[in-house]
């Protein structure tokens, strides 16, 4: 069963879709996000919630506003001066836009998958290690532990356990992708944000990464950008589509993509993206 929710903007009208299916135990609530770039109005009157340990897809055509609205969940959209954001942002009822909380301990609480991985400038082992020592463990017999835990956690220690003081740079891009994974899990975050995170990478890859999401749900909440229908339809608990800084629909993928309500799902669905 669908609850409508029906608001009429200046020129048209939105519906806002929630599943009664979903998992209503949220870890992450948005509320009336609204971000500009001077008088570009990018996300309007956001209002969502991410369902722990479910992977929640954030689905749109390019320049919807996907990757803003992951930007502003770990305050990454402070770097952007020329972004104005207002509204609420709550992870576990501490609302992080307004707040005189110290911003990196907040953006620990979410490990950042990018488009492209971004190994640092350091061995393998460093790159795992860096993400411990941002949460102030010093023995090395523990980062040691640590280090092995998080490389097999995301498949990649028999892969490089015997070359951990190489450059990351001498692993395919795949690889780089699942140690930066093992650096941002090395922080202990409770949200992974994942942007776009398979689209560099070969079908293989992909499918390697994809599969490591459906096992590190049961740990973490992980909120998915893509605008591969096909991507959401094989991950997604939860499906948030967006269209021109709009939520336009939300619910699970079954009751979304069997039953589309609006006429821009029903376009982007056909499209075949």
């Amino acid at each position: 069963m669908y609850l409508l929710k029906e608001e009429m903007m200046t020129h048209n009208k939105m519906i806002n879709i929630v599943d009664t299916d979903i998992d209503t135990d949220s870890i992450l609530q948005i509320s009336n996000l609204n971000v500009y770039a001077g008088d570009h109005h990018i996300l309007k009157n956001v209002n969502l919630r991410i369902p722990k340990n479910k992977i929640t897809v954030l689905l749109g055509p390019s320049g919807c506003g996907k990757t803003t609205l992951l930007k502003c969940m770990n305050r990454l959209s402070d770097l952007y001066k020329e972004l104005d954001v207002s509204g609420h942002i709550y992870i576990e009822n501490d609302d992080i836009l307004n707040t005189y909380k110290n911003i990196p301990s907040i953006r620990q609480k979410m490990g950042l998958l990018s488009q492209r991985p971004y190994p640092l400038p350091m061995s393998i082992y460093k790159n795992v290690a860096y993400g411990l020592k941002l949460k102030g463990i010093r023995d090395k017999n523990l980062i040691d532990y640590n280090i092995e835990r998080h490389l097999k956690e995301v498949g990649l220690w028999d892969e490089v356990k015997d070359r951990l003081h190489n450059s990351p740079h001498s692993l395919s891009i795949g690889q780089q992708q699942r140690l930066c994974l093992a650096r941002g899990l090395a922080v202990k975050p409770r949200i992974i944000l994942a942007d776009e995170p398979t689209s560099a990478l070969d079908p293989i890859s992909s499918k390697i990464i994809e599969n490591l999401f459906k096992g590190l749900k049961k740990h973490y909440t992980i909120v998915l950008v893509t605008h591969v229908l096909r991507q959401a339809v094989r991950l997604a608990d939860n499906v948030i589509f967006m269209s021109h800084g709009e939520i336009i629909e939300q619910g699970s993928p079954e009751h979304l993509f069997k039953n589309p309500q609006t006429d821009k799902l029903k376009e982007y669905m056909v499209d075949g993206n």
